[in-house]
Protein backbone atom coordinates (compact mmCIF):
# COMPACT_ATOMS: atom_id res chain seq x y z
CA UNK A 1 0.00 0.00 0.00
CA UNK A 2 0.97 3.60 -1.08
CA UNK A 3 0.04 4.87 2.17
CA UNK A 4 0.80 3.84 5.59
CA UNK A 5 -1.77 1.00 6.63
CA UNK A 6 -3.59 2.52 9.64
CA UNK A 7 -4.56 5.65 7.52
CA UNK A 8 -5.53 3.44 4.85
CA UNK A 9 -7.66 0.96 7.06
CA UNK A 10 -8.98 3.52 9.07
CA UNK A 11 -7.38 2.80 12.30
CA UNK A 12 -8.74 4.62 15.33
CA UNK A 13 -8.02 5.05 19.16
CA UNK A 14 -10.59 6.24 21.40
CA UNK A 15 -11.65 6.29 24.79
CA UNK A 16 -9.57 6.95 28.01
CA UNK A 17 -8.88 3.70 30.09
CA UNK A 18 -5.12 2.30 30.53
CA UNK A 19 -6.08 -0.99 29.07
CA UNK A 20 -6.21 -1.75 24.76
CA UNK A 21 -9.67 -3.41 23.63
CA UNK A 22 -9.69 -4.24 19.91
CA UNK A 23 -12.79 -4.25 17.87
CA UNK A 24 -12.68 -5.83 14.99
CA UNK A 25 -15.83 -6.61 12.57
CA UNK A 26 -16.86 -9.28 10.36
CA UNK A 27 -17.51 -9.90 6.17
CA UNK A 28 -20.02 -7.30 4.84
CA UNK A 29 -19.40 -4.37 8.05
CA UNK A 30 -17.35 -2.26 8.69
CA UNK A 31 -15.94 -0.66 12.00
CA UNK A 32 -19.11 1.36 12.31
CA UNK A 33 -20.81 -1.90 13.45
CA UNK A 34 -19.63 -1.47 16.83
CA UNK A 35 -21.61 1.74 17.41
CA UNK A 36 -23.73 1.03 20.05
CA UNK A 37 -20.88 -1.43 21.47
CA UNK A 38 -18.66 1.33 22.11
CA UNK A 39 -20.00 3.95 24.37
CA UNK A 40 -20.04 0.77 27.00
CA UNK A 41 -16.18 0.42 27.04
CA UNK A 42 -14.77 4.28 26.46
CA UNK A 43 -14.30 4.93 30.01
CA UNK A 44 -12.65 1.43 30.69
CA UNK A 45 -10.09 0.75 28.11
CA UNK A 46 -8.60 2.28 24.99
CA UNK A 47 -10.35 1.47 22.23
CA UNK A 48 -9.01 0.45 19.17
CA UNK A 49 -11.31 0.27 15.65
CA UNK A 50 -10.16 -0.61 11.75
CA UNK A 51 -11.55 -2.08 8.70
CA UNK A 52 -10.90 -4.93 7.28
CA UNK A 53 -9.20 -4.26 4.02
CA UNK A 54 -12.29 -5.72 2.11
CA UNK A 55 -14.95 -3.27 3.72
CA UNK A 56 -16.69 -0.64 1.56
CA UNK A 57 -15.06 2.19 3.57
CA UNK A 58 -11.31 1.08 2.41
CA UNK A 59 -10.15 2.43 -0.78
CA UNK A 60 -10.78 -0.60 -3.08
CA UNK A 61 -7.50 0.00 -4.67
CA UNK A 62 -5.99 -1.22 -1.37
CA UNK A 63 -7.27 -4.69 -2.49
CA UNK A 64 -4.86 -7.11 -3.81
CA UNK A 65 -6.10 -9.98 -4.82
CA UNK A 66 -2.99 -12.01 -5.37
CA UNK A 67 -2.46 -10.87 -1.02
CA UNK A 68 -5.39 -11.78 0.26
CA UNK A 69 -6.51 -15.13 -0.85
CA UNK A 70 -6.07 -16.54 2.69
CA UNK A 71 -6.97 -15.26 6.71
CA UNK A 72 -3.12 -15.13 7.38
CA UNK A 73 -2.92 -11.92 5.09
CA UNK A 74 -6.03 -10.00 7.07
CA UNK A 75 -3.94 -11.52 10.30
CA UNK A 76 -0.36 -9.98 9.38
CA UNK A 77 -2.52 -6.72 8.88
CA UNK A 78 -3.69 -7.01 12.41
CA UNK A 79 -0.17 -7.58 14.00
CA UNK A 80 1.00 -4.84 11.96
CA UNK A 81 -1.74 -2.24 13.49
CA UNK A 82 -0.71 -3.23 17.02
CA UNK A 83 2.58 -3.33 16.41
CA UNK A 84 2.81 0.35 14.86
CA UNK A 85 0.33 1.33 17.96
CA UNK A 86 2.83 0.23 20.57
CA UNK A 87 0.25 -2.26 21.99
CA UNK A 88 2.03 -4.80 23.84
CA UNK A 89 -1.05 -5.89 25.41
CA UNK A 90 -4.86 -6.19 24.46
CA UNK A 91 -8.16 -7.72 24.91
CA UNK A 92 -9.11 -8.92 20.81
CA UNK A 93 -12.69 -9.14 20.41
CA UNK A 94 -13.24 -10.36 16.95
CA UNK A 95 -16.77 -11.11 14.89
CA UNK A 96 -17.34 -13.63 12.43
CA UNK A 97 -14.37 -13.54 10.15
CA UNK A 98 -11.94 -11.47 12.51
CA UNK A 99 -12.70 -14.54 15.30
CA UNK A 100 -10.52 -16.51 13.10
CA UNK A 101 -8.42 -13.46 12.09
CA UNK A 102 -7.72 -12.99 16.15
CA UNK A 103 -7.38 -16.83 16.32
CA UNK A 104 -4.52 -17.00 13.65
CA UNK A 105 -2.65 -13.72 15.33
CA UNK A 106 -2.77 -15.10 18.55
CA UNK A 107 -0.88 -18.10 17.57
CA UNK A 108 1.61 -16.15 16.33
CA UNK A 109 2.10 -14.17 18.92
CA UNK A 110 0.61 -14.91 22.04
CA UNK A 111 2.17 -12.45 24.25
CA UNK A 112 0.04 -9.87 22.97
CA UNK A 113 -3.45 -10.98 23.50
CA UNK A 114 -4.69 -11.26 27.07
CA UNK A 115 -8.13 -12.63 26.05
CA UNK A 116 -9.97 -13.48 22.58
CA UNK A 117 -13.72 -13.17 22.46
CA UNK A 118 -14.86 -14.62 19.44
CA UNK A 119 -18.68 -13.45 17.95
CA UNK A 120 -20.24 -15.59 15.37
CA UNK A 121 -16.81 -18.02 15.12
CA UNK A 122 -16.33 -20.52 12.70
CA UNK A 123 -12.82 -22.86 11.60
CA UNK A 124 -14.39 -23.75 9.05
CA UNK A 125 -18.18 -23.33 7.51
CA UNK A 126 -18.51 -26.38 5.04
CA UNK A 127 -19.44 -29.80 6.76
CA UNK A 128 -16.97 -32.42 6.31
CA UNK A 129 -17.09 -35.85 7.93
CA UNK A 130 -17.31 -35.95 11.82
CA UNK A 131 -18.11 -32.04 11.59
CA UNK A 132 -21.32 -29.80 11.16
CA UNK A 133 -20.08 -26.75 9.93
CA UNK A 134 -23.26 -25.79 8.29
CA UNK A 135 -23.35 -25.76 4.98
CA UNK A 136 -22.72 -28.40 1.94
CA UNK A 137 -20.49 -27.67 -0.98
CA UNK A 138 -23.32 -27.13 -3.29
CA UNK A 139 -25.40 -24.77 -1.00
CA UNK A 140 -22.30 -22.21 -1.04
CA UNK A 141 -21.86 -22.85 -4.90
CA UNK A 142 -25.50 -21.73 -5.26
CA UNK A 143 -24.55 -18.62 -2.98
CA UNK A 144 -21.16 -17.38 -5.25
CA UNK A 145 -23.99 -17.27 -8.01
CA UNK A 146 -26.15 -15.53 -6.68
CA UNK A 147 -23.70 -12.94 -5.59
CA UNK A 148 -22.17 -13.13 -9.29
CA UNK A 149 -25.44 -12.54 -10.94
CA UNK A 150 -27.55 -10.00 -9.01
CA UNK A 151 -25.16 -8.34 -6.01
CA UNK A 152 -28.09 -5.74 -4.98
CA UNK A 153 -30.52 -9.09 -5.08
CA UNK A 154 -27.96 -11.44 -3.04
CA UNK A 155 -27.90 -8.28 -0.26
CA UNK A 156 -31.39 -7.72 -0.33
CA UNK A 157 -31.92 -11.80 0.59
CA UNK A 158 -28.83 -12.13 2.88
CA UNK A 159 -29.63 -9.56 5.44
CA UNK A 160 -32.62 -10.11 6.39
CA UNK A 161 -31.34 -13.72 6.87
CA UNK A 162 -28.38 -13.18 8.79
CA UNK A 163 -29.91 -10.44 11.40
CA UNK A 164 -32.47 -13.04 11.78
CA UNK A 165 -34.36 -11.37 14.54
CA UNK A 166 -36.82 -8.61 13.47
CA UNK A 167 -34.89 -5.65 13.74
CA UNK A 168 -35.54 -3.66 10.93
CA UNK A 169 -32.61 -1.11 12.01
CA UNK A 170 -29.73 -3.90 11.98
CA UNK A 171 -30.92 -5.39 8.46
CA UNK A 172 -31.20 -1.39 7.13
CA UNK A 173 -27.50 -1.01 8.70
CA UNK A 174 -25.53 -4.17 7.31
CA UNK A 175 -27.62 -4.18 3.93
CA UNK A 176 -25.67 -0.40 3.68
CA UNK A 177 -21.98 -1.76 4.34
CA UNK A 178 -22.87 -5.23 2.35
CA UNK A 179 -24.06 -2.53 -0.83
CA UNK A 180 -20.32 -0.03 0.06
CA UNK A 181 -18.34 -3.61 -0.59
CA UNK A 182 -17.74 -3.61 -4.61
CA UNK A 183 -19.24 -6.85 -5.73
CA UNK A 184 -15.73 -8.60 -7.23
CA UNK A 185 -14.19 -8.01 -3.77
CA UNK A 186 -16.95 -8.82 -1.94
CA UNK A 187 -17.30 -12.33 -3.85
CA UNK A 188 -13.69 -12.75 -3.25
CA UNK A 189 -13.67 -12.82 0.53
CA UNK A 190 -16.50 -15.18 0.62
CA UNK A 191 -14.87 -17.74 -1.51
CA UNK A 192 -12.24 -17.05 0.83
CA UNK A 193 -13.92 -17.51 4.27
CA UNK A 194 -16.23 -20.25 3.02
CA UNK A 195 -13.18 -22.26 1.52
CA UNK A 196 -10.90 -21.33 5.04
CA UNK A 197 -10.35 -24.82 7.19
CA UNK A 198 -8.72 -23.66 10.44
CA UNK A 199 -9.92 -26.58 12.65
CA UNK A 200 -5.84 -27.70 12.45
CA UNK A 201 -4.16 -25.27 14.49
CA UNK A 202 -7.08 -24.57 17.22
CA UNK A 203 -5.09 -26.38 19.40
CA UNK A 204 -2.25 -24.06 18.93
CA UNK A 205 -4.48 -21.33 20.82
CA UNK A 206 -3.37 -20.61 24.29
CA UNK A 207 -5.19 -17.48 24.95
CA UNK A 208 -8.05 -17.58 27.10
CA UNK A 209 -11.28 -17.55 24.68
CA UNK A 210 -14.58 -16.65 25.39
CA UNK A 211 -16.91 -18.10 22.38
CA UNK A 212 -20.82 -15.88 22.24
CA UNK A 213 -22.93 -17.87 20.23
CA UNK A 214 -26.70 -16.72 19.34
CA UNK A 215 -28.89 -19.68 19.96
CA UNK A 216 -29.75 -19.48 16.18
CA UNK A 217 -27.26 -18.53 13.41
CA UNK A 218 -28.04 -19.11 9.81
CA UNK A 219 -24.41 -19.23 9.19
CA UNK A 220 -22.69 -20.76 12.36
CA UNK A 221 -24.46 -23.64 14.19
CA UNK A 222 -24.63 -23.66 17.93
CA UNK A 223 -22.71 -27.32 17.49
CA UNK A 224 -19.94 -25.19 16.25
CA UNK A 225 -18.91 -23.31 19.64
CA UNK A 226 -18.73 -26.44 21.55
CA UNK A 227 -16.45 -27.81 18.64
CA UNK A 228 -14.25 -24.23 19.65
CA UNK A 229 -14.50 -25.29 23.17
CA UNK A 230 -13.38 -28.59 22.92
CA UNK A 231 -10.54 -27.71 20.07
CA UNK A 232 -8.80 -24.52 21.39
CA UNK A 233 -6.06 -24.80 23.40
CA UNK A 234 -6.38 -22.36 26.00
CA UNK A 235 -9.14 -22.34 28.89
CA UNK A 236 -12.12 -22.10 27.36
CA UNK A 237 -15.87 -20.79 27.80
CA UNK A 238 -19.16 -20.98 25.57
CA UNK A 239 -21.88 -18.15 26.39
CA UNK A 240 -24.99 -18.88 24.35
CA UNK A 241 -27.12 -15.80 23.68
CA UNK A 242 -30.86 -16.30 23.67
CA UNK A 243 -31.61 -14.96 20.36
CA UNK A 244 -31.44 -15.13 16.75
CA UNK A 245 -28.96 -14.18 14.26
CA UNK A 246 -25.07 -13.88 13.18
CA UNK A 247 -24.67 -10.05 14.38
CA UNK A 248 -26.05 -9.12 18.12
CA UNK A 249 -23.64 -6.39 17.94
CA UNK A 250 -26.42 -4.84 15.24
CA UNK A 251 -29.55 -6.49 16.60
CA UNK A 252 -29.01 -6.88 20.34
CA UNK A 253 -26.11 -4.19 21.24
CA UNK A 254 -27.31 -4.28 25.02
CA UNK A 255 -27.68 -7.81 25.57
CA UNK A 256 -24.32 -8.20 23.89
CA UNK A 257 -22.05 -5.33 25.85
CA UNK A 258 -23.46 -7.10 29.10
CA UNK A 259 -21.80 -10.50 28.04
CA UNK A 260 -18.68 -8.26 27.10
CA UNK A 261 -18.50 -6.60 30.17
CA UNK A 262 -18.62 -9.90 31.60
CA UNK A 263 -16.26 -11.60 29.84
CA UNK A 264 -13.55 -8.63 30.34
CA UNK A 265 -13.95 -8.42 34.37
CA UNK A 266 -13.45 -12.52 34.69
Amino acid sequence: MGQSLLDALNVRVVGNGRKYLLLAHGFGTDQSAWKRILPYFLSQFKVILYDLVCAGTVNPNYFDFCRYTSLHAYADDLLHILDSLGVDSCVYVGHSVSAMIGVLASIRRPEIFSKLILIGASPRFLNDKDYHGGFEEAVIDKVFAAMEGNYEAWVNGFAPLAVGADVPVAVQEFSRTLFNMRPDISLFVSRTVFNSDLREVLGLVKTPCWIIQTAKDVSVPTSVATYLKDKLGGRNTVVMLDIEGHLPHLSAPVLLAHHLNEAFST
